[in-house]
C-alpha cells in the first residue's frame, strides 16, 4: 500500500524523538539511477551522486581496527571528501575555523547578507561560474568603496556562498563577516559606528547596480548561454528586458546585529562556511518514493515545519547546488586577501594596539579533533577502553553495505598497515 504524505510526516513526527536514520546516500542509492535514466545529468553531478553514494562504504576501502587487549574488532570505510557530502564537512569545518582564529581582531563584526533576485535563478544555474564570480565581485567591489568613501580606509571581510534555501530551492547570496572599521592608507585603525557598519538601502543601490554592469558586460561579450527555458533571454531584446525588470527592483542587503567579539564570530563561521544544501539529520523518512525533512518557516519567526517530496523533486533540488569544480565559495578579500593578509593584520594589531598574532597552531589530527569535539578517544577500544586500536587496511573492493548493515567480517582484502 504506498503512503500518502500525510501517512510519511505522520512517520517523521515519529522519528524526530531519536537519532535520523536516513541519509542523502540512501536517496541517491534507492532513487539516483532512474532519476539519471529520466533526467539530463552533467558528469559533475553524477560523481557527486557516486561520491555520496560509496561515502563510507567497502567501495572506498578503508581498514579494520582491533584491539590488541581484549580482540574487539570494528571496520572503518574511508570517507569520499567530496564538497557536497553532509558526512564530510565536520572535520573539514573545525580544521578551517582553527585556521581563522590566528587572523581575528579585537573589535566587533559585522554580518551582511548580500542577495540577487530569483528572475536571475534560471541563467545563473546555467551560467554558474561566470555568474557566481560576479556576485562575488560586486560584493567586493561594493563594500570597498563604501570602505574607502565613508570610513576613509581599506575593509577587509570574510564571504560565504549559499545557493540554498531552507527547502533546497535556488536562493544565491553571499554571508559576509566584517570587521567593524578599516585600515587607513596611514595605517590608522578607523573605527565604524557601533550600531551598523553601513546603511543597507545605499548598499543595495550599488550592489546593484555593479552586479548588473558586470553581468551586461558578459553578455556583450558572448560570456553567457541561454539554453532551453532561458533561449527567449538570449536575445539583445530578451536581455533588455531582464535588466530593465531587473533595475526596477530593490535588491536585497540584510544586515544582521554586528557580532560582540571574536568568539562570536567563530561561531558564525562554523555554522556558515562547510554547510551543505541538508544535513543528513533534517531528513525524518524516506518510503514509498517520498521524502519528508525538517525545515524552518521564516515566515513563521522560523518555526520547524516538515515538507514531504517525492525522491524525484529531492534529487533535483539538491542536485542545484552543485558548485562548479574549483570554484571557490569561500573567499577572502581587502586586507583579508590571502595576498597582503599577513602584513595587513600586522598593521591593523599595531594600529589597535593588539600583542602580535599567535603562531600557526600546528595541524591536528583527526583523532585529535575528535577528542576535542566529542571527548572520545577513537584510538583507544571502544569495548575495554584500554588496549590501542591497531589498524588493517583494507582494499577498495565489492558493494556498499546496505543501510543498518553490519560490515562482514570477513574484509574483501586486507593488507598490514
Amino acid at each position: 500500500m504506498t503512503a500518502s504524505p500525510a501517512d510519511l510526516e505522520t512517520e517523521a513526527g515519529k522519528s524526530t524523538r531519536s537519532p535520523s536514520r536516513w541519509e542523502v546516500a540512501d536517496i541517491f542509492r534507492d532513487y539516483g539511477h532512474a532519476y539519471r535514466c529520466d533526467h539530463p545529468v552533467s558528469l559533475l553531478q553524477r560523481k557527486v551522486m557516486f561520491d555520496i553514494e560509496d561515502c563510507r562504504t567497502a567501495r572506498l576501502g578503508g581498514h579494520l581496527e582491533y584491539c590488541t587487549h581484549c580482540h574487539y574488532q570494528r571496520y572503518a570505510y574511508h570517507s569520499c571528501r567530496n564538497r557536497h557530502c553532509p558526512k564530510c564537512q565536520t572535520l573539514t569545518k573545525v580544521k578551517w575555523v582553527e585556521a581563522r582564529k590566528a587572523e581575528l581582531l579585537p573589535v566587533p563584526y559585522s554580518h551582511n547578507v548580500f542577495t540577487l533576485p530569483h528572475e536571475l535563478n534560471p541563467i545563473i544555474l546555467v551560467n554558474k561560474r561566470g555568474l557566481l564570480s560576479i556576485l562575488f565581485h560586486a560584493t567586493a567591489e561594493t563594500l570597498a568603496e563604501f570602505g574607502r568613501q565613508n570610513l576613509g580606509g581599506k575593509i577587509g571581510f570574510t564571504a560565504v556562498l549559499h545557493t540554498w534555501d531552507q527547502t533546497l530551492g535556488d536562493h544565491f547570496h553571499l554571508h559576509c563577516a566584517i570587521p567593524a572599521g578599516v585600515l587607513a592608507d596611514d595605517h590608522r585603525w578607523i573605527h565604524a559606528q557601533p550600531r551598523f557598519l553601513f546603511p543597507v538601502r545605499a548598499l543595495s543601490r550599488v550592489f546593484r547596480g555593479k552586479f548588473l554592469d558586470a553581468l551586461r558586460q558578459a553578455f556583450g561579450n558572448g560570456e553567457l548561454r541561454f539554453p532551453g527555458k532561458t533561449e527567449n533571454l538570449g536575445s539583445p531584446e530578451g536581455f533588455e528586458r531582464l535588466i530593465r525588470v531587473l533595475r526596477s527592483k530593490d535588491w536585497v542587503v540584510y544586515s544582521k546585529r554586528p557580532f560582540a567579539g571574536p568568539e562570536q564570530v567563530l561561531n558564525y563561521l562554523s555554522r556558515y562556511t562547510h554547510r551543505v544544501a541538508i544535513t543528513n539529520n533534517r531528513i525524518l523518512a524516506v518510503r514509498d518514493g517520498k521524502v519528508a525533512f525538517t525545515y524552518r518557516d521564516r515566515r513563521r519567526v522560523n518555526q520547524v515545519e516538515t515538507m514531504t517530496l517525492s525522491a524525484e523533486e529531492f534529487i533535483r533540488r539538491f542536485l542545484l547546488h552543485v558548485i562548479p569544480k574549483g570554484f571557490m565559495r569561500i573567499r577572502h578579500c581587502g586586507f583579508l586577501a590571502n595576498r597582503c593578509k599577513q602584513a595587513s593584520l600586522k598593521l591593523c594589531r599595531e594600529a589597535l594596539n593588539q600583542a602580535p598574532g599567535p603562531p600557526p597552531c600546528p595541524q591536528k589530527t583527526s583523532a585529535e579533533l575528535m577528542l576535542q569535539l566529542t571527548g572520545t578517544d577513537i584510538t583507544r577500544c571502544p569495548s575495554c577502553g584500554q588496549g590501542p586500536l591497531r589498524r588493517i587496511r583494507l582494499e577498495p573492493r565489492g558493494s556498499p553495505p546496505t543501510m543498518g548493515s553490519v560490515p562482514s567480517r570477513s574484509p574483501p582484502v586486507a593488507n598490514a598497515a
